[in-house]
């Protein structure tokens, strides 16, 4: 099936390249200039679809809005949208233009919000003084104008002359600081031909996008790691439909750090009344299957453990960002509940190399259920299972296998045992997620997680920013 996808795509792109060898001047309209992730198809009707090679089908926003399912594995297919109702029958998108992703680097002095449209592309930064009044920065760090928090409004040098508005600023994407940083894609003009496709009879379509990575490895384990943590139960693939909105906090903390694993099996911190402030975690029993209240944690005695609903997971649509749950710094109680997007720089705080490359970009949208006294501003400890047991460990009722090094896990004991070598560490973590949980499939899952979704990265750098918790880990908490 992939293979008649890839015939359709490189069919596309052969028309693309007829276009571009045809003479310069044209009488159809140009398409406008669209951000894309990776190739995708451009479908002008009514308004303009962007279709991707794994069945996403979104606005020119980047939205999802419809998913397309082709037809026996060839460029043909159904697009429906997300309440089920066809859209468009019989859509070849080997007869489409094609639009091809692009990258800008941009230089970033603080977090920034990115706003793109038909007026330019700018970086608002927020007012130091805690004003109205932001500077406004091109790619290059330079100064072109001015942001009018209170009216939303991108105003010129002149401080005057109004070039663009915003409906919300929240809305916007934020980007971080760092040396450089890679924003993907940057919209490029492709020639447009109008298509058009007449709905067909309501049909169903199930696809949602399945987020695949392969990866390379390579990292170090994560010192100290932090205690107790529990949570929900079941399945680490969260529903189709889609990427969540996520919307950057009003006022929220924003900063740069490094992420770390763990899997204690304890009750974690944010499941007692006392410590959670009114937004208490669930706890499970001792198998981490079924949710239960009170008796104290396994890891003193009890029987309340972590549940295993809160293993790391992906939903379908969104091939670059994830869902966890994790450990903050113990002078950070307080933040039981709260959510925060780390942005992956592809560096490591203790090596740089492919593995943590591999991840460049990647988003991971975790939201706090534990404290660890070992954990270090800015350190995340994401709950991974296999991830090390740290401090405490209160996994020996799971039946699980061993769960490798203290501090760090199987991805620690790969890395030593295949002299660091990518590939070969990669293939190791595998086996051991595949291995130590083969009695388990959903924390088999969770363990996979850090070697598809995280390529195996170990202890990557990030910058993050608080944000509104979606559904997805709302549900699980």
């Amino acid at each position: 099936m992939k293979h008649a996808f890839l015939k359709a795509l490189l069919a596309a792109g052969a028309i693309m390249i007829a276009w571009n060898c045809s003479d310069e001047s044209t009488t159809g309209p140009k398409a406008p200039e669209y951000a894309v992730t990776s190739s995708a198809w451009l479908l002008s009707t009514d308004q303009d679809y962007i279709i991707y090679l794994d069945g996403r089908v979104t606005n020119p926003e980047g939205d999802i809005i419809a998913t397309i399912k082709f037809i026996d594995g060839s460029s043909v297919g159904v697009i429906t949208d997300l309440a089920g109702n066809v859209l468009y029958d019989g859509v070849d998108v080997a007869g489409l233009p094609l639009l091809e992703k692009n990258t800008t680097v941009y230089a970033i002095t603080g977090p920034a919000f990115h706003l793109v449209d038909e007026t330019g592309d700018y970086l608002i930064y927020l007012a130091e003084d805690g004003g109205s009044i932001g500077f406004v920065k091109d790619s290059n760090a330079t100064v072109i104008g001015f942001f009018n928090f209170e009216t939303n409004t991108v105003v010129a040098p002149d401080g005057v002359t109004e070039l663009t508005k915003v409906e919300d600023i929240l809305d916007l994407p934020v980007l971080q600081p760092g040396d450089k940083f890679t924003k993907e894609p940057d919209p490029i003009i492709v020639e447009s031909s109008s298509s058009e496709f007449v709905p067909g009879p309501e049909s169903s379509s199930d696809i949602g996008p399945t987020p695949t990575s392969s990866a390379t490895p390579n990292s170090s384990s994560s010192k100290p790691k932090s205690s107790s943590s529990a949570p929900k139960s079941s399945s680490s693939v969260a529903p189709a439909g889609g990427c969540p909105n996520i919307k950057v906090k009003s006022g929220g903390r924003t900063g740069s750090g490094w992420a770390t694993r763990y899997w204690d099996c304890c009750a974690p911190h944010c499941s007692w009344s006392e410590n959670a402030g009114g937004n208490t975690s669930k706890t499970c029993d001792s198998k981490g299957k079924n949710v239960v209240g009170g008796g104290g944690s396994i890891c003193s005695g009890g029987y309340q453990a972590t549940c295993l609903s809160q293993i790391p997971f992906t939903v379908n649509g969104c091939t670059d960002m994830g869902f966890a749950f994790a450990a903050v710094p113990g002078a950070d109680g307080g933040t039981c509940g709260k959510c925060y997007q780390l942005t992956f720089t592809g560096k490591g705080k203790y090596a740089s190399d492919n593995n943590l490359s591999a991840i460049k970009g990647k988003k991971l949208i975790i939201m706090t259920t534990n404290i660890g006294h070992d954990v270090e501003q800015g350190q995340f400890d994401i709950m991974i299972p296999g991830g090390g047991v740290g401090a405490f460990n209160g996994c020996s009722q799971m039946g699980w296998g061993n769960q490798g090094k203290q501090y760090g896990g199987l991805l620690s004991d790969c890395e030593e045992e295949s002299n660091y070598n990518s590939s070969k560490t990669l293939t190791c973590l595998k086996n051991k997620c595949n291995s130590v949980f083969s009695n388990d499939a959903t924390a088999k899952q969770g363990c996979m997680f850090l070697a598809e979704f995280m390529h195996a990265a170990g202890n990557p750098l990030h910058n993050y920013v608080e944000v509104e918790c979606p559904d997805v880990l709302k549900q699980k908490y």
